[in-house]
C-alpha cells in the first residue's frame, strides 16, 4: 500500500471510498474522495481498490448533488426574471431595462487541493466570483490575516477535512480537542470576524466532516457543520456559498434550502440568519461607454 492508493475499510462494510494521505507502520491517515472526513486506520482494516466503486452513499450522494445543482441554476433563473419585472416596475419602462449583477465575491481557503479545484469548477459554473486558496487546516487562520484586506471578500468558506477522534477514550463531542481540525476552523474564523465582525458585512462558512458545529457558531460563524457530527458532501460549503452569493442584501439566506437542499441536509450543516450579498446595478455596464465624464468635475 502506497500514499494515494485508493482504499474502503473492511469495519465499515467499505461504505466510503478514501484516498491514503500518510503511512506509519501499522497505520494509516486516510481523506475521503467525496466526503470531508479525515481519519486514521489500522493498515489491515483497509482494502486496497483500484478506483473508486459506486457505493450506496457515492450514488445517493451524486443524485442530491444533481438536484442541487439544479435548485440553485432555476433560483438564478427566477432571479433574473424578478429583477427584470422590478425594474420595469420602478421604472415604469416601456421595454427591458438594461441592468448588471454584482453577485457576493467568495475567497476559499480548502485543505485538500482536489476539493478546492471541484469547488472552483463549480464556483465557474454557477458564476459565482471566487478565489481560492489551497491551505492546511493549521495555517488558515495565518492565510486569512493574510488574505482579508487584499482580497476583500464578502463570504468566506473555511473547510477540508475533520473528523472526531474515536481514538481518545472517552471523548467528549463538545470538546474541541476531541475533533481533528476544529481548533483550527475556530482560529481561522476569530481571525476573520477581528477582520469584521458584521455578520451580515461577511458571512462566514466553516467546518468539515463531523465538525464541532456549536464551537463554530460561537467563533463566529454564519453556517457551519455538523450539527448531528456526520459526513459532509466536498461540495456542500459551495452551495452554501453560492446560496449566499445570489441572495439580495435586502433579503436573508433561505435556510430552509440551506438545510434541506445541501447534499448532506439539515444533519450536515446549520447557521443563522444571514442577509445575501447580491446587488443590481444600474445602468447596464454596456451603456456605461455612452455616458460623456466632463473632467473638470472630477
Amino acid at each position: 500500500m502506497n500514499i494515494g492508493d485508493l482504499v474502503v475499510r473492511k469495519s465499515y462494510g467499505g461504505d466510503v471510498t478514501f484516498r491514503v494521505e500518510g503511512l506509519q507502520v501499522d497505520a494509516a491517515v486516510i481523506k475521503g474522495t467525496e466526503f470531508r472526513l479525515m481519519a486514521d486506520s489500522p493498515v489491515d482494516d483497509l482494502i486496497q481498490v483500484p478506483y473508486e466503486p459506486q457505493t450506496a452513499k457515492t450514488r445517493q450522494a451524486h443524485i442530491k448533488a444533481h438536484q442541487t445543482l439544479s435548485r440553485l441554476q432555476q433560483h438564478r433563473m427566477e432571479q433574473a426574471e424578478r429583477n427584470r419585472e422590478g425594474l420595469m416596475q420602478e421604472w415604469a419602462a416601456q421595454q427591458e431595462p438594461a441592468y448588471f449583477e454584482m453577485p457576493g465575491k467568495v475567497l476559499h481557503l480548502d485543505g485538500d487541493p482536489n476539493y478546492l479545484k471541484k469547488s472552483m469548477n463549480l464556483y465557474e459554473q454557477l458564476r459565482v466570483p471566487a478565489e481560492g486558496q489551497y491551505v492546511h487546516e493549521s495555517a488558515m487562520a495565518d492565510t486569512l490575516y493574510r488574505l482579508l484586506p487584499k482580497v476583500r471578500p464578502d463570504i468566506v468558506v473555511i473547510t477540508g477535512h475533520d473528523g472526531v477522534l474515536k481514538t481518545r477514550q472517552p471523548y467528549d463531542l463538545y470538546s474541541l480537542g476531541s475533533y481533528k481540525n476544529s481548533q483550527n476552523f475556530v482560529s481561522a474564523i476569530q481571525v476573520a470576524r477581528q477582520y469584521e465582525r458584521h455578520l451580515d458585512a461577511l458571512t462566514i462558512i466553516a467546518g468539515a466532516c463531523q465538525s464541532h458545529f456549536e464551537a463554530l457558531l460561537r467563533a463566529g460563524a454564519n453556517f457551519a457543520s455538523s450539527p448531528g457530527r456526520i459526513l459532509i458532501h466536498a461540495l456542500d460549503p459551495v452551495y452554501v456559498a453560492a446560496k449566499a452569493s445570489f441572495t439580495s442584501v435586502r433579503d436573508t439566506v433561505n435556510m430552509n434550502d440551506v438545510l434541506h437542499n445541501t447534499i448532506s441536509g439539515i444533519q450536515g450543516v446549520g447557521g443563522v440568519e444571514t442577509k445575501g450579498s447580491y446587488r443590481v446595478g444600474l445602468p447596464g455596464l454596456n451603456d456605461l461607454s455612452t455616458l460623456k465624464v466632463n473632467p473638470s468635475a472630477v
